[in-house]
């Protein structure tokens, strides 16, 4: 969908400006340099601001927002699904059952078998992490979900950074417009003996720098930074939902129940119903 909000907003501004006479030539024949002073200063404040690995996870987060959907229904049922199954062996087999599994996740027939929980590396970590200590140490429920608030907070702290360094960028973006439009009129000045035309053309060429400064930071990056953000946030639901189960586990419930505290923690929209939980549930048993 990023991209094609991304498609709405040049459509309908440049759409609008050659609707009311504009003339994009001009607007094509500057943005070149202008770009090259605005989206360079940004990027050197960019690396001058932030440390490699936020400046990698500030790129990976923007791509990632404009191009992938957080966690959907299904991504949830199959959530739930896996951790029925989980604690299922755990309850049957004991720690022995499910030791192979939070060992080595990528081994595991249980995980494999659940391609979006497997492609989400901090929810395998986060919830084979949790076992591995509830399994070797005296932990009450209410440890555990110190412990899980503590890796969520850290896990959002860390991307949190990312964010804030793309919305300084945007914040920054309109005074950059200035600093070029500002450079388009020191060279205007030079050529103010070669008629109003010339100027004119001058001018032109030195406010675009304005416009895409104003432009990329309200239309284009400051979005994407609304947009990681909201992707922080959706990913934080999901590791809740695995707070919950893990939660209501060392509470001693059963596995059913289990899935239903991890269940009534997901957004309504997202939510499954009950009833496909039962469903999906009903297929393991039968599978076991």
């Amino acid at each position: 969908m990023g991209f094609v909000g991304i498609l709405v907003v040049f459509v309908m501004v440049f759409g609008g400006f050659l609707i009311a006479g504009g003339n994009m030539s001009v607007i094509i024949k500057a943005a070149p340099l202008e770009l090259m002073i605005i989206g360079g200063a940004a990027l050197g404040a960019y690396i001058i601001a932030n440390p490699m690995k936020v400046i990698k996870a500030g790129f990976k987060m923007a791509i990632k927002a404009m191009t992938a959907k957080g966690p959907q229904k299904q991504d949830y049922v199959e959530l739930l699904q896996m951790m029925f199954q989980l604690f299922q062996a755990f309850r049957k087999e004991g720690p022995q059952g499910i030791e192979k599994h939070i060992e080595e996740p990528d081994k595991s027939d249980i995980f494999k078998a659940y391609p979006s929980f497997m492609h989400n590396h901090h929810a395998v970590h986060f919830l084979c992490d949790t076992m591995k200590i509830t399994l070797s140490a005296e932990m009450s429920p209410y440890d555990v979900d110190d412990l899980l608030d503590a890796d969520i907070k850290a896990i959002h702290h860390e991307e949190h950074m990312a964010v804030h360094a793309v919305q300084t960028v945007a914040d920054g973006f309109p005074g950059l417009g200035i600093v070029a439009a500002v450079l388009g009129i020191v060279k205007t000045m030079a050529h103010l003996t070669d008629g109003v035309e010339k100027i004119g053309a001058l001018v032109a060429s030195a406010l675009v720098g304005t416009m895409l400064g104003v432009f990329g930071a309200y239309g284009l990056i400051g979005p994407t930074a609304t947009k990681m953000g909201a992707d922080i946030d959706a990913e934080g639901r999901y590791l809740g939902c695995i707070k919950a189960a893990m939660v209501a586990l060392q509470r001693g419930a059963p596995p059913i129940v289990c899935v239903e505290y991890a269940r009534r923690s997901i957004m309504p929209e997202e939510r499954p119903s009950f009833d496909e939980v039962d469903k999906a549930t009903k297929e393991i048993k039968k599978a076991a």
